[in-house]
């Protein structure tokens, strides 16, 4: 049976994280799970591998919904849930119906096999007199269409509930920032009568207002700004919103370049002080950004909003003991383009950014395909059995000239499941040695999501300490579990399944301890390791 939304699969780790709030460590816990080879998190040491992002697969028949409505000039932000039950996916996404003066509609779609998308007529908000649309919330100035999924929750009007910037009174510090909404069932939504709920982070180049300035209009610094992407956390069983904000520049002046902060709720309507957990250092771009306009050869003023490379946004997904955030990387002056990089975390807040040099999902680099500018990645990925399934907003304006630009739509991108990074060997062969764990209670053994196609793959075990096995088999003392009594691993499956000669998968001969598990990679590919 096929999971559901990442909402549904992130529930598979409460277990663990009930452990966990107990004082238990994640490398010492005995519940079946995948270790994902994203980062060394579980490895002692590794030789002759190296560690090699997997880019996403578009779909072929890209894009998957297209800007053919008359309220539908720009397709951006986007959230999608598929019922594990009814195998129905459902899809919110921000459309942009004028642009002067700038208004958005939240709009709602469903699928089938997410792929074939219907926009239903729902008849709920009208658009220049056309009854039959399928909005479901009239944003006016607003952005985003964040959706979470919770089916925990027992008050069934809001199983669903959304996140949005909204600036009821325009640029006016005192409405603009998060409003919330909720649904019985993602069409009919309800708006949180208190708002916002956190203030805005907007505004021209200017100083930091000092504490208590009331005729400061431009919002708070390092707050939430246009740009909402909530999740839930179940290592924490919080709700989390990853959210663009502002940094100050070299000059000390507010509103230079676009980070990341998080905030939580635990009942999606009162959320913490927001914290800085991302943002552009010297390793993004080209540093133009820190030269002045005099220096660059520029006449005039250079827009505030679009100085060197951002992180426009960085919208996180939970999967497998890890958070991934799926980064937009905005280039405001020399491309224009706006790609997804994939950065990695163990809790949510300190970052890693190893994949710089190769991209998780780059624009089309054709202008005339709906996403040859900039994406528009989201918290909601959906994952089947066999493959992670990335939805995105794009559109082909640049932020350099003309940002807002048809073509338009939403986008499909892939992976074969858990292959979001894997180990491979640099030259013919290698090895990895993990952690200790207590392999004997493993009673179903291991897999490996491995692509062995080109060579092979052999596994040992090892005491704590780093020697090999001894032990009785048919009353005669033998070696075990050893690369040579291995069954050699080939060709490319999600579960090879590791067996070794004269015993079964499992580890039925060890006496009860920690063992370290090693794989011998020859021209191999690990992904992940599934201790069952």
């Amino acid at each position: 049976m096929k999971t559901n939304s990442i909402a549904a699969a992130a529930t598979l780790v409460l277990g663990m994280s009930s452990s966990l709030a107990h004082g238990q460590s994640a490398d010492e816990t005995t519940t079946p799970r995948t270790i994902l080879l994203v980062d060394d998190h579980a490895i002692l040491y590794r030789a002759g591998v190296k560690r090699v992002l997997r880019p996403l697969d578009r779909h072929p028949q890209n894009p998957l919904l297209e800007d053919d409505k008359l309220w539908e000039k720009t397709i951006a932000y986007c959230s999608v849930h598929r019922n594990s039950d009814t195998g129905l996916y459902q899809l919110w996404y921000q459309a942009l119906a004028s642009i002067s003066p700038e208004a958005t509609n939240v709009c709602y779609a469903e699928s089938k096999d997410g792929v074939h998308w219907h926009k239903p007529n729902l008849g709920l908000v009208s658009f220049d007199g056309i009854k039959e649309t399928n909005i479901v919330i009239h944003g006016g100035r607003g952005y985003g269409a964040s959706v979470v999924h919770d089916p925990r929750e027992k008050d069934a009007a809001k199983r669903y509930k959304m996140a949005r910037f909204e600036m009821p009174d325009g640029y006016d510090s005192k409405s603009a920032g998060l409003y919330i909404y909720c649904s019985p069932d993602g069409i009919h939504w309800s708006r949180h009568p208190a708002g916002p709920l956190l203030p805005g982070s907007f505004g021209k180049s200017m100083d930091p207002p000092f504490r208590g300035q009331r005729d400061f209009q431009m919002g708070r610094p390092l707050s939430v700004s246009d740009v909402i992407d909530a999740m839930y956390d179940p290592l924490r069983d919080t709700f989390a919103i990853y959210a663009k904000t502002w940094l100050d520049g070299p000059d000390g002046k507010m509103f230079w370049k676009r980070a990341v902060v998080r905030t939580e709720s635990n009942d999606f309507v009162h959320w913490t002080k927001p914290q800085l957990v991302l943002a552009p250092d010297e390793f993004d771009g080209t540093g133009v950004e820190y030269r002045s306009p005099i220096q660059r050869g520029i006449k005039g003023k250079v827009h505030t909003g679009r100085r060197g490379t951002q992180l426009h946004s960085g919208p996180v997904f939970f999967c497998n003991d890890v958070y991934f955030s799926l980064l937009q990387v905005m280039d405001g002056e020399i491309t224009g383009e706006m790609p997804i990089e994939l950065a990695i975390s163990r809790d949510g807040l300190d970052w890693s950014r190893p994949f710089r040099q190769e991209l998780f999902l780059d624009v089309s680099k054709d202008r005339d395909r709906f996403d040859g500018g900039c994406i528009w990645s989201n918290a909601t990925p959906v994952i089947l059995d066999d493959e992670v399934r990335f939805y995105y907003g794009a559109y082909s304006g640049l932020w350099k000239g003309t940002l807002i630009k048809s073509p338009t739509g939403v986008g499909l991108a892939t992976t074969p499941l858990d292959r979001f990074v894997g180990l491979r060997t640099v030259d013919e062969i290698g090895q990895i040695t993990f952690k200790p764990m207590p392999l004997p209670e493993f009673e179903r053994g291991i897999t490996l999501n491995a692509d062995a196609s080109g060579g092979s793959i052999l596994a040992e075990v090892l005491t704590e300490d780093g020697y090999r096995i001894r032990a009785s088999v048919k009353g005669k003392t033998s070696p075990v579990y050893t690369k040579e009594l291995c069954v050699p691993i080939k060709g490319d499956s999600l579960r090879h399944q590791i067996r070794w000669k004269h015993t079964n998968m499992s580890f039925e001969t060890l006496p009860p301890g920690r063992y370290m598990l090693r794989l011998h990679l020859k021209n191999a590919e690990v992904f992940a390791v599934n201790v069952l």
